[in-house]
């Protein structure tokens, strides 16, 4: 709901403050008193058109900030009119755009007379409201179309383009081939041969080198018989008896050494033909890896997602047939269900017509008729609310229909059939030509409606205002240079004074306060007050 509401510098309001509480809330006072610029600020909130023409003379902008109690949390939406240059909207705070502000104001306020922003003149809040009323069930129709939707993307993955898929098998079969010919399977293949690569390119230094190193080591003179004469002139003198140990673990070390290069070097063969193999395969894995991917790895890897495509296509036809079938299965499952929500909807439509009716001829339209139309085709979506206010009218849709004040009415009364909506309601022009007994049924209407919805009424009729759960008073003030409109929540006695002023233009008379007072105790016992 709208918890309070902040003005400043709109037309004639120089500043306004005003907490609002729920349930219904009437606007009254002196025409040209600035009751609409109430309604104007609230539409400002809610994204209606900024024009600098309201900025309040002398004034650089006008600014209106709302305080919405939306979803259990807070909401401050602010807008703010410069006398020159584009309007500003911001959320808690924060900039935001003009269409961001009109979302938001969707879900928060329906505006009813004068101003473009009630949601139930939208074809698709109809459909919805229609469904509602009638309880129509989309769930079977909105799982037949998932299904469908599933399906025609299984065929689509498959490749609905039959020369596409040929050229694509041909691709595929030819990767896979040129990889699987490649009997990929170690990761680690590249370096593995890498390293056999180096020994077989230097076999001959290789094995020569390993001979310099025996010759070295065990050659007459070389490291053994050295190491084995320093031995002899230590051996079994105490001073040198950890020199002595160490010596021993060295010549130890030292013919370990001696037979791993005797070993090794043994092994090593020249074989120009393996050497041969080992860089052609290298120049395969290198030349895959090129084409696809960084490493052997993600090679493998793509080999076997082609591999997966291949024999997804290849089964092509196989699968097509079943999808098909599934598809013919499906569509025939909308059909059916799309038949189902058009019969609920048609069949609902005029109950709900008959219902709004009937509240349109206790709320001084009784001539009036409402149509539900629903479109031919099914589901039905096509669905329109029409009106005739007058005899021989004919039946318009309800954003073509001229009359402000018959328009609040008519929302007025769907709003009463149908309870879901924005939880505020703003009602402008709502009892345009009515009066006696009508006036006190849109006054019942509107308190109704306040029992589920915070409803804000613009209104020059006592009758009512009396049913409002608060009542604000917007007056005009003129000290001669500059006109101000001040606006204040009335107590019971302000109320008695006001619709005595309503009644009679005679705020002070004793008649009118005792016609008021009865007016306020009859509306309080009909709400069971």
């Amino acid at each position: 709901m709208l918890s309070e509401l902040a003005v400043e510098d709109l037309g004639v309001i120089e500043k306004l403050s005003l907490l609002l509480g729920p349930g219904m809330t009437a606007v009254t006072g002196e025409t040209g008193a600035g009751k609409t610029l109430v309604v104007g600020a609230i539409d400002l909130l809610v994204g209606g058109r900024a024009d600098p023409r309201l900025v309040r003379p002398g004034a650089a902008e006008a600014r209106v900030e709302g305080r919405f109690l939306h979803r259990d949390d807070e909401v401050v939406v602010t807008r703010v009119i410069p006398r020159e240059g584009r309007s500003r909207a911001y959320i808690d705070g924060r900039l935001a755009t003009v269409a961001a502000l009109a979302e938001l104001g969707a879900e928060l306020v329906d505006l009813h007379g004068q101003h473009a922003h009630q949601s139930l003149l939208s074809p698709s809040v109809q459909r919805r409201s229609l469904d509602r009323f009638g309880s129509v069930d989309l769930a079977p129709l909105h799982d037949a179309r998932q299904r469908l939707a599933e399906i025609d993307r299984a065929l689509d993955a498959l490749g609905g383009d039959e020369r596409a898929r040929a050229r694509e098998i041909d691709l595929l079969r030819y990767q896979v081939d040129e990889l699987a010919a490649a009997s990929l399977e170690d990761p680690g293949e590249d370096d593995r041969l890498e390293a056999e690569e180096d020994r077989l390119a230097d076999a001959v230094a290789h094995r020569e080198a390993a001979g310099q190193a025996l010759e070295a080591l065990t050659g007459e003179g070389g490291g053994q018989d050295r190491l084995a004469a320093a031995l002899a002139a230590v051996a079994g003198r105490a001073p040198f008896a950890a020199a002595e140990g160490r010596l021993l673990a060295a010549q130890a070390e030292l013919a370990d050494v001696a037979a791993e290069l005797r070993a090794a070097g043994e092994a090593i063969v020249e074989d120009p033909e393996r050497l041969a193999a080992v860089r052609a395969r290298r120049r395969l894995l290198h030349e895959l890896t090129r084409k696809y991917g960084e490493s052997l790895a993600e090679v493998i890897a793509y080999r076997d997602e082609l591999s997966a495509r291949l024999a997804d296509l290849e089964a092509y036809e196989e699968r097509a047939r079943a999808l098909d079938a599934r598809r013919g299965e499906a569509v025939a499952a909308v059909d059916d269900a799309a038949a189902a929500v058009g019969r609920a909807r048609r069949a609902a439509a005029p109950g709900l017509a008959e219902a709004t009716q009937s509240h349109l001829a206790a709320l001084a339209m009784p001539k009036a008729r409402l149509g539900v139309s629903v479109a031919d085709d099914d589901p039905g979506d096509d669905v329109a609310f029409t009106l005739a206010a007058n005899p021989g009218a004919a039946l318009l849709p309800l954003a073509k229909v001229a009359s402000g004040g018959e328009l609040a009415r008519t929302m007025l009364a769907l709003r009463l059939v149908l309870t879901a909506g924005p939880p505020v309601l703003v009602f402008d022009e709502v009892d345009a030509g009515v009066g006696g007994a009508a006036a006190l049924a849109v006054g019942r209407s509107l308190a109704a409606l306040g029992a589920d919805h915070q409803v804000l009424v613009v209104t020059h009729l006592p009758q009512v205002a009396a049913f409002a759960d608060a009542q604000v008073a917007v007056a005009k003030a003129d000290d001669g240079s500059v006109t101000t409109t001040q606006v204040a929540v009335l107590d019971e006695a302000a109320r008695v004074v006001e619709l005595a002023r309503m009644l009679s233009g005679t705020p002070d008379s004793e008649a009118a306060h005792e016609h008021a007072a009865e007016l306020l105790g009859t509306a309080a016992r009909e709400r069971g007050r």
